[in-house]
């Protein structure tokens, strides 16, 4: 806040030339942290990409582990297929534009998620169906503001809010990632409802590389409510930039896909 005896002293032109800088310095953090969340949003997407996963379910009372492959091209379509267990085997879920769909072979069964199922778990773990096709877009939908910096498992790392935008149609109210200074990698995110209570904390451990980029191998997720929960995503493959058309995203592939 300006003394109000300097102020006095300060010309129209001097005040002006302050408030410009502040302004230009305010907008340029802004991009410099969009810029970087998509970055880090591109290196791990890529223009398209296919990559088989395992998911851990880690409960007090028992542990389960599910399969699946992955494919997916830009943001708007996206497919997974489940490979084990047998009894989960060949469910299916895809990202078609702005839809969700979800295949139960066991019973051919073909529906269409409402916006209310984005925050529920995927097949019964911490992981949401928003995580899982990405309906909502983390350099699209948010606003971006560097508020520190850190140091992760020895990286120099920024640590970014993201807001959610008045229009965007998003699951959470407030998120904090922390991305690694020189690779752009996720390491660190936390994610917080429209009341800014913690839900859950998102690390990313075991960095390998995949097809030429760093990204973290494992994937740990926390809930606050129940941190002796988890679920770990461990990821074997990742190949980027493959050649996938749109046509492959349509609920027919959906039943013959493997």
């Amino acid at each position: 806040m300006f003394n109000c005896r300097k102020l006095h002293r300060m010309t129209i032109n001097q005040i002006i030339f302050i408030l410009i800088i502040s302004g230009f310095t305010l907008q340029s953090s802004a991009q410099d942290a969009r810029e970087i969340i998509k970055k880090m949003d591109d290196k791990l997407q890529g223009d398209s990409n296919k990559s088989e996963m395992k998911m851990t379910i880690v409960r007090p009372k028992y542990t389960r582990t599910i399969a699946f492959k992955n494919w997916s091209l830009g943001r708007d379509y996206f497919m997974t297929y489940v490979t084990a267990p047998s009894k989960d085997k060949g469910m299916v879920s895809m990202k078609y534009k702005k839809e969700m769909w979800s295949y139960t072979p066991s019973i051919n069964r073909m529906i269409k998620l409402p916006p209310s199922m984005m925050s529920q778990g995927w097949m019964g773990s911490d992981y949401t169906n928003d995580d899982l096709v990405k309906q909502s877009s983390i350099v699209n939908d948010y606003t971006h503001t560097i508020i520190g910096e850190e140091v992760i498992d020895g990286r120099e790392c920024y640590n970014i809010q993201m807001v959610p935008n008045s229009d965007a149609n998003v699951v959470w109210g407030k998120i904090l990632t922390w991305v690694d200074k020189k690779k752009y990698i996720n390491l660190k995110s936390e994610y917080y409802d429209e009341e800014e209570f913690l839900v859950r904390t998102e690390l990313g451990i075991d960095v390998k590389s995949f097809d030429g980029r760093e990204l973290p191998s494992v994937i740990e997720i926390i809930p606050a409510e129940e941190p002796e929960n988890r679920t770990i995503i461990t990821i074997d493959f990742i190949e980027f930039d493959v050649d996938i058309k749109e046509n492959f995203f349509s609920q027919q592939n959906m039943k013959r896909v493997r």
